[in-house]
């Protein structure tokens, strides 16, 4: 626990004990399931060369793992993550203790519940077959209360401030609740017809609308907004120099937010959606280049002054590495919505290249130097190991980039050789896979 005395509008000065278990809880929590994501994901890479490594399971199919190794790496190393940040910088920004320590622990242990379903759920092959939004029907309504409950503990929180101003880190937390809440309702709308079974309102087109609406929001705000906040928070703390522009921060959270939730239709390009939401999509990717460069530029220009600290904090090394990822991921995105670039790229390893960018260097990196700056507070302690930490980064930026690099180079190849013609106009390779 760490107490703070703080001015209260009622009550004049008074000593607030902040819940930090729940942080430590969750800090863990994401620790333990991203260990179990990144090795889901390796087997699943595994077997696209050794198809043996599925050991005759039907379980262990990559088909079956492969949703399972992305729901662990979104909603269980990142989820958690999420949650470790809001509760630390939310209690601090506000000056007072979370509102309700049950329903705390009601998100903590329901959130880690629904995982475990999903760890057991979808290697069965229980699955609505929707891109992260797998789980059934049963699993979606404990998703719903979960998040309900947390929703009611962070706005009530907010209610029983001590500090009047809501600074913008906060604000990001407020669009993450109340956005996804709207999108994995309305995504996941279904008829149950049997306890393990389901059939979605939408159909079609529709289904296929609404999905990528979602889909594609589900990386705004579970994967983008809530990181925003916590970069807010914690990057100038950890540089002990205030954010570089707050004015800047508050036009990139409002064109962000209202740009990034019509983006979707940019994962439909060439298909059966009318021609104008396509090219509707496309645009508004085009004009998120410039609230994302204008978020990532203001968390490195917060470290103006304070270079010299990144080359001995690795807490810094990994801040300024996230951010430097989520800027060149929010390049690649829109980069790829325009329709001539995705004819050459969908469907290719470009596609997983750039999804793994943003996931490893900008949700994993974020999700380090977090845990690294948290613990030492949390513990009262001083890190392990600096040179280990520095280790951590070295070998983690080299990893994803030789990842990242080698699937530009294998997207792009595959994509030009799909569409090579001979002068007879047919395919040059027509057995390509």
């Amino acid at each position: 626990m760490s107490e703070q005395n703080v001015a209260s509008p009622s009550l004049g000065k008074t000593r607030v004990v902040y819940d930090d278990v729940s942080v430590k809880n969750f800090m863990w929590a994401s620790i333990g399931w991203g260990l179990i994501a990144v090795l889901v994901g390796l087997l699943a890479a595994l077997q696209l060369s050794f198809w043996q490594l599925n050991f005759g399971l039907p379980w262990l199919t990559f088909g079956r793992i492969r949703p399972l190794h992305t729901n662990a790496a979104i909603f269980a190393l990142v989820g958690n993550m999420i949650f470790a940040g809001v509760y630390y910088s939310t209690q601090r920004l506000c000056k007072v203790r979370t509102a309700s320590d049950f329903l705390t622990k009601i998100h903590f242990w329901g959130w880690q519940l629904i995982i475990l379903g999903a760890a057991i759920t979808l290697p069965l092959g229980i699955t609505q077959s929707k891109e992260y939004a797998e789980l059934e029907w049963f699993l979606d309504l404990l998703v719903v209360l979960v998040w309900v409950a947390f929703a009611i503990n962070f706005f009530w929180t907010l209610a029983i401030r001590n500090e009047k101003q809501l600074y913008v880190a906060l604000w990001f937390y407020i669009a993450t609740i109340l956005t996804i809440a709207l999108l994995y309702i309305v995504n996941n709308l279904a008829l149950p017809i049997f306890w393990n079974k389901s059939y979605g309102l939408f159909a079609g087109t529709q289904d296929a609308l609404t999905q990528w609406w979602y889909g594609h929001n589900a990386v705004a705000f579970f994967l983008t907004t809530p990181i925003l906040g916590i970069m807010y928070y914690f990057l100038p703390k950890a540089a002990n120099r205030p954010v570089y522009s707050y004015r800047l921060s508050i036009v990139h959270f409002w064109a962000l937010i209202f740009i990034y939730i019509w983006a979707g239709p940019h994962h439909l390009l060439y298909t059966a959606l009318p021609d104008w939401a396509q090219s509707l999509g496309m645009l508004f990717s085009l004009m998120l280049w410039a609230p994302s460069w204008g978020g990532m530029l203001n968390g490195l220009l917060t470290l103006r002054g304070a270079w010299d600290k990144v080359r001995t904090d690795p807490v810094l090394k990994f801040f300024v590495a996230g951010v430097t990822f989520y800027g060149m991921s929010t390049f690649e995105g829109p980069l790829l919505s325009i329709k001539s670039v995705s004819a050459l790229g969908h469907y290719t390893d470009w596609i997983i290249g750039h999804v793994h960018a943003g996931a490893l260097g900008w949700n994993g990196f974020m999700a380090a130097g977090m845990f690294y700056w948290l613990v030492p507070k949390l513990f009262k302690t001083e890190m392990y190991s600096k040179k280990l930490a520095d280790a951590h980064f070295w070998v983690g930026t080299l990893g994803i980039l030789f990842y990242v690099v080698s699937m530009w180079v294998s997207g792009v190849s595959s994509g030009l050789m799909w569409r090579a013609m001979t002068p007879e106009g047919t395919l040059l390779y027509p057995d390509w896979v």
